[in-house]
């Protein structure tokens, strides 16, 4: 047989190695340090694209997608987690990250507190813990407010970490223009 390299063959490779150990078992992940709870992610031993740990790492994830079941953590809220917790044990200082979060469409619920998440979806919001965790890291967290008011979302239940924007379109502009890199999902 023989082997065709594409983008996709070599992406597929590139990510084996991520989930193997470059040898014959699989990797284990490992929560922490940033986000103890959420956001497990695999050491690359030596990876030849090397992470810069003198550069600043400033980032806004868009993030418009939730899971239909209501119990469930967005993992594109997760991804944040991830992102803090790989960066963190590759050595990069923590003063040298800066992430912004900006919910919108579908992941607005994300934003509300137990009480009104429990009152539209019969379960307490699962996005809460991972929320207050990345605001304790120093993730902003923003909630597109053209989302809020079309759902029905008042202020008063956003939960604690969640700050309230004009618009998503808004913040993303204003945190582009800050230098933020976007991460869209």
């Amino acid at each position: 047989m023989r082997l065709r390299w594409t983008r996709i063959g070599v992406w597929l490779v590139a990510s084996m190695g991520a989930v193997w150990t470059f040898g014959e078992s699989a990797a284990e992940s490992k929560k922490g340090p940033r986000i103890v709870d959420y956001g497990p992610v695999y050491d690359v031993p030596s990876p030849a694209f090397a992470t810069p740990l003198d550069r600043d790492y400033k980032a806004v994830f868009d993030v418009a997608r939730s899971p239909s079941e209501p119990d469930r953590v967005n993992p594109s809220i997760e991804t944040l987690a991830r992102f803090l917790n790989m960066h963190a044990r590759a050595g990069v200082p923590d003063e040298r990250i800066d992430i912004a979060l900006v919910l919108h469409g579908g992941a607005g619920k994300d934003a509300l507190d137990h009480a009104s998440y429990r009152k539209r979806f019969d379960v307490d919001n699962p996005n809460l813990e991972l929320l207050e965790q990345l605001r304790a890291a120093g993730v902003q967290v923003i909630l597109c407010g053209q989302t809020a008011a079309s759902r029905g979302f008042e202020r008063r239940e956003l939960a604690a970490p969640v700050d309230l924007a004009l618009s998503a379109m808004t913040a993303l502009v204003t945190l582009q223009n800050e230098g933020f890199r976007l991460i869209s999902f």
